[in-house]
């Protein structure tokens, strides 16, 4: 493994890199919600329990981000 995809991947466990996870599956939010819309206009209730499932996996990928870190958090000495 090269040494510049081995710090890549370190920097998915620091706090900037959970921040950045977190600001990038928000992002994915405003797709979910476009297509949410779309759904309700059509009157299409396939792409609308699509939208439903894709938001709750959102959902579950911001809180499993945000837990961990509150762990980064808890483990720092110096947060208190």
């Amino acid at each position: 493994m090269s040494k510049s995809l081995a710090k890549a991947k370190g920097f998915k466990k620091t706090r900037a890199g959970t921040y950045f996870s977190i600001a990038t599956t928000l992002f994915g939010a405003v797709s979910v919600a476009k297509q949410l819309k779309q759904a309700r206009v059509d009157d299409d209730k396939l792409r609308l329990l699509d939208s439903a499932i894709s938001a709750a996996a959102i959902a579950t990928g911001v809180a499993i981000l945000l837990r961990e870190l509150r762990r980064m958090n808890d483990d720092d000495i110096l947060a208190g």
